[in-house]
């Protein structure tokens, strides 16, 4: 089960959009993220019936990917493809589940943040999405 953190977007609304800065800018995106991820009609049976997610597991391992990106933090150490992969083999993912996984993240974002490191979020998310679409879709 997720833990919900209501509000999130209210908080960030009332003491004005900022950039991403910390893990816990990281951390508190993330979780608003799949907060909405799990209730996607695309993507969020991916996350509750296919492979139900151990989120205190997941949000910080999540957590520590996007920090490894985002802040130089070379925390991540495992193959984000090499799960992708796994799922794929139990549900074939295709355009739309990486176009609704984006849609989410950028719009998610935009609520929260905005500055050069939200930019390079977008920017890094994008390309991650395209990526893994292209490898499994050709594996």
């Amino acid at each position: 089960m997720i833990v919900n953190f209501t509000g999130l977007e209210n908080e960030r609304k009332m003491a004005g959009k900022r950039d991403i800065e910390t893990r816990k800018d990281i951390e508190h995106f993330i979780k608003s993220f799949y907060e909405k991820v799990i209730l996607d009609r695309e993507i969020g049976i991916i996350f509750t019936k296919i492979i139900p997610i151990n989120w205190e597991h997941h949000i910080p391992l999540i957590t520590d990917f996007w920090e490894t990106i985002l802040l130089d933090n070379p925390v991540y150490k495992k193959n984000a493809m090499e799960v992708h992969y796994h799922i794929n083999k139990i549900f074939p993912l295709k355009p739309v589940h990486f176009a609704a996984w984006l849609r989410l993240f950028n719009a998610n974002l935009d609520i929260m943040f905005e500055g050069p490191i939200a930019a390079l979020a977008k920017k890094r998310a994008a390309s991650i999405a395209s990526m893994m679409e292209l490898k499994i879709t050709q594996s």
